[in-house]
């Protein structure tokens, strides 16, 4: 039986629709070896927004080996298109599993090189570099190298995959949704279902995104799949305010592939919601020193912070400027990550300088939240009310959407609706977020408590 979406969607007020993710792609690439990378995605997306899951994942040492038999046959056979697209998108996928942003030029070197000898049947190229453009946050680039590699191939699941991330996160919702059909028809399986999942929870659907994930699993045959699908019901759990169910996932991934880092960030995520802040801080330390990610940084310095180790909290900060620039210079733009933490760590016109820019570029409900929450740091709470409207528009029950509209409409007055949307932050998720948490907490207190 084939798995059926919704047809009839509910549009998002005032998100306008234009052609514009953590950082979201698939791979089921050439010569049928499947090499693809995984994401946080999500949420790409900045920390604390709930990730989108990607699809399956091939490990450190199985990619190590894939890249060298590459190059190894590049030698022999420099005119091989085809292992030129597959070594372009395997050196995509390592920059993810390292977090070393300057694969990103080996990648679109070769990706080049392979589409300069084959132009035009070359869609395994064309994927790889809306793969690599959804990367680097470069969306429309991504949405026509996938348009370009559909008109080739059309009932490839890669090519439906590529489009459904770069219109995902363009906030191309409707969209987003036809081609995730198409793949999932073509190609049901850990991709297509994971990104279902997806799809339901942004529109509030999580019993349905938990069964498509429970799908994903099923059809988990390698124990890369499997960590990478119990990773994903750990971060639906923990974002719908269940840490122990979550830690309870986070620790089966771990245990099915130890060398998948995503998870332990995920365990101390959960531990430290329930207290373990010792336990939390070393997952953190293991996790940023494998994989110095920003939202990653973000998280540690905040856990930290949130323990009163304030000069150890510097320490990850100053990295997470290193790693925006390091990731710039490789061609890797994220305006959104940068704008969240810029509102919640005092330089308030910087964030809104980047929210914009991000708003600039794509209108997804993400985009609203930082544009919304950057307003109001600057005290323009009255102009931020429209963008945190549009942010919980699609029905996504995002406990940070709701903490930051209900300290909007707090700031302008508005304080029964604020008491609404602060409960209803909390009641989602009580640990949305270790810093800001506690404030929707005592702002709720102050306004009379939950509804």
């Amino acid at each position: 039986m084939k798995f059926r979406l919704p047809r009839r969607l509910t549009p998002v007020r005032g998100l306008k629709r234009l052609p514009v993710v953590l950082l979201l792609a698939v791979l089921l690439l050439v010569a049928g070896t499947p090499l693809v990378w995984d994401r946080r995605d999500d949420p790409e997306p900045a920390r604390p927004v709930p990730a989108a899951p990607v699809g399956p994942r091939t490990g450190g040492r199985a990619l190590e080996s894939a890249i060298e038999a590459a190059q190894q046959r590049l030698k022999n056979l420099p005119g091989d298109w085809t292992t030129w697209a597959r070594l372009g998108s395997a050196y995509v996928q390592q920059a993810r599993i390292t977090a070393d942003p300057s694969y990103y030029p080996k990648a679109e070197g070769s990706l080049k090189r392979s589409l300069d000898l084959e132009k035009t049947t070359n869609w395994q190229a064309m994927v790889g570099m809306a793969t690599l453009a959804n990367a680097r946050h470069d969306f429309r680039a991504a949405l026509d190298w996938g348009r370009r590699a559909e008109q080739v191939n059309s009932s490839a699941g890669s090519v439906h995959g590529v489009l459904v991330d770069a219109l995902t996160q363009l906030g191309e919702y409707d969209q987003a949704r036809d081609s995730l059909q198409r793949m999932l028809d073509s190609d049901p399986g850990v991709s297509s279902f994971t990104r279902a999942s997806y799809d339901f929870e942004q529109r509030g659907q999580v019993g349905k995104a938990r069964e498509a994930l429970q799908r994903a699993l099923a059809d988990s045959a390698a124990p890369a799949d499997v960590a990478f699908c119990r990773y994903y019901l750990g971060e639906l759990a923990f974002n719908n305010g269940d840490p122990t169910e979550a830690l309870r996932q986070y620790e089966q991934a771990i245990t099915a592939d130890p060398e998948y880092q995503f998870p332990y960030a995920g365990r101390a995520r959960a531990r430290a919601a329930l207290g373990r802040t010792a336990e939390a801080l070393a997952d953190y330390e293991r996790v940023t020193t494998a994989l110095p990610l920003p939202e990653l940084l973000v998280e540690y310095g905040d856990t930290l912070t949130a323990a009163g180790q304030p000069d150890r909290a510097r320490q990850q900060y100053d990295l997470l400027g290193a790693a925006r620039q390091l990731s710039a210079g490789n061609g890797v733009v994220d305006h959104l990550t940068t704008a969240t933490f810029l509102a919640d760590h005092g330089q308030p016109a910087e964030a809104l300088e980047q929210a914009r820019a991000e708003w600039d570029a794509r209108h997804s409900v993400l985009a609203a939240d930082a544009l919304a929450w950057a307003l109001h740091r600057n005290g323009r709470s009255a102009e931020a009310l429209e963008h945190a409207t549009n942010a919980t528009g699609l029905g996504w029950r995002n406990a940070t959407f709701y903490y930051h509209r209900g300290a909007i409409h707090e700031a302008l007055g508005n304080r029964d609706q604020a008491r609404r949307d602060l409960s209803t932050a909390l009641a989602i998720n009580p640990h949305f977020d270790i810093l800001q948490a506690p404030i929707a907490r005592e702002l709720l207190d102050s306004l009379g408590g939950p509804v």
